[in-house]
C-alpha cells in the first residue's frame, strides 16, 4: 500500500518505503526492530495538537421504513457529482468539489437540513432505517458503524460520500453558546443535551450543513480510508495534506483512562480532522470502545516515523 499510494503531504515517495517494507519481511523480524533500523521521528510545527477518538457505533434499526427504524442512513446518490479542480488546473491540486447539475450548471448539493426535508426525493436510496437521529448524527461523524435489526443480526456500514458542505462541530458550537456544563463537553454530555431537548437539538444539528452517505460493509471490520480495515486502538485519523497515509506515529497523549503513549498508523481520515498535528484515535466497537472515544479529548504531542530517506529530505535546510 505505501509502495502504491500517493503522499498529499509531499514528505515521502513510494521509493522511500522499499527498504522498510523489505525489512518487515525478514522472517522473525519485529515491528520494534524495523522501526528502530529504519524510521526516523521528526515533527511537523510545534508537534502539538488535538486528539479526539472515534469507534464504530451500534443502532437499533430496520432495513424497511416502520415504528421502529423512521431515520435514513441515505446510500450515495445518483446525482452527486464529485468534481477533482486539480484537473482543471495545477493550483487547485488537492481541491474537490461537489454538488449536482441542473441544467447546465454544477450548483451547490443540497445541505443537512434540506435533505431531512426531503430534498432527495421519495426514491433516495437507503441503506438502513434507524431509530435515534441524535445516534445517526453521531454515526455519521464517526464513518462507521453497525444496525442491530430486529432478527438478532447486524448490518454494518460505512462512509460512502458527503455532500460536499462545510463541517460544523456542534460541541463547539455549545461550548460557545454555554450549553454544556462543567464535564458535559463529550459525546456523551453532547448526546444527553439533544436528547433532553429535542427541538433545540435538531436545529442545533442542522447548523453543521455537512451531510454523510454510507454503504453496506462486509469484512474484518471498518475501513479507513486506504480501503484497509482499522485496527483498534492502533489506528488514527490525519489530515493527509500533513501526514502520509500509512505512516506510524508515537503519540502521546491523554486518554480518559490516563496516559495514552504507542504507536499509530495513520490508516483514515475525516472531516473534522484537519491540521498538522490533529489525530482521532480509533478505538473500535463495543462499551469500551465508546468510554475511550467519547471520553478522549487532549492536547497531546506527535513524532512522525519516516523512512530515513524522507526524514533527511525534511530536516535539510532550504537552500
Amino acid at each position: 500500500m505505501l509502495l502504491r499510494r500517493s503522499d498529499d503531504s509531499g514528505l515521502t515517495r513510494p521509493s522511500d518505503w522499499i527498504a522498510v517494507c523489505a525489512a518487515a519481511t525478514i522472517p522473525g523480524a519485529t515491528a520494534r526492530a524495523v522501526f528502530e533500523a529504519e524510521l526516523m521521528p521528526v515533527t511537523i510545527g510545534t508537534g502539538s495538537g488535538l486528539d479526539t477518538g472515534y469507534f464504530e457505533l451500534t443502532l437499533a434499526g430496520t432495513r424497511t421504513r416502520d415504528a421502529l427504524g423512521s431515520t435514513p442512513l441515505y446510500a450515495l446518490p445518483g446525482d452527486l457529482i464529485d468534481v477533482d479542480l486539480g484537473a482543471f488546473s495545477p493550483a487547485l491540486a488537492g481541491k474537490r468539489l461537489r454538488g449536482r447539475v441542473e441544467g447546465q450548471h454544477l450548483v451547490p448539493y443540497p445541505d443537512r437540513a434540506q435533505i431531512e426535508d426531503g430534498a432527495l426525493g421519495p426514491d433516495a436510496p437507503v441503506v438502513a432505517w434507524v431509530a435515534d437521529p441524535v445516534e445517526a448524527f453521531f454515526l455519521a461523524i464517526q464513518g462507521s458503524g453497525r444496525v442491530a435489526l430486529a432478527d438478532g443480526t447486524e448490518l454494518r456500514v460505512g462512509y460512502a460520500g458527503q455532500n460536499g458542505r462545510d463541517y460544523t462541530g456542534i460541541g463547539r458550537l455549545m461550548r460557545e453558546r454555554g450549553l454544556l456544563g462543567p464535564g458535559q463537553a463529550t459525546m456523551e454530555g453532547i448526546v444527553t443535551w439533544l436528547h433532553t431537548h429535542p427541538d433545540a437539538g435538531r436545529a442545533l444539528m442542522r447548523e453543521n450543513r455537512s451531510y454523510v452517505f454510507f454503504k453496506p460493509l462486509t469484512g474484518p471490520g471498518a475501513l479507513g480510508a486506504l480501503g484497509q480495515p482499522l485496527a483498534p486502538e492502533a489506528a488514527v485519523a490525519a489530515d493527509p495534506a500533513f501526514v502520509p497515509l500509512g505512516a506510524p506515529v508515537y503519540l502521546a497523549t491523554q486518554s480518559v483512562d490516563g496516559p495514552l503513549t504507542r504507536v499509530v498508523v495513520t490508516a483514515d481520515t475525516g472531516g473534522a480532522i484537519k491540521g498538522a498535528n490533529r489525530f482521532d484515535w480509533f478505538t473500535g466497537a463495543g462499551a469500551r470502545a465508546r468510554h475511550l472515544a467519547s471520553g478522549q479529548s487532549a492536547q497531546g504531542r506527535a513524532w512522525l516515523l519516516l523512512p530515513r530517506a524522507a526524514a533527511e529530505r525534511f530536516r535539510a535546510p532550504p537552500r
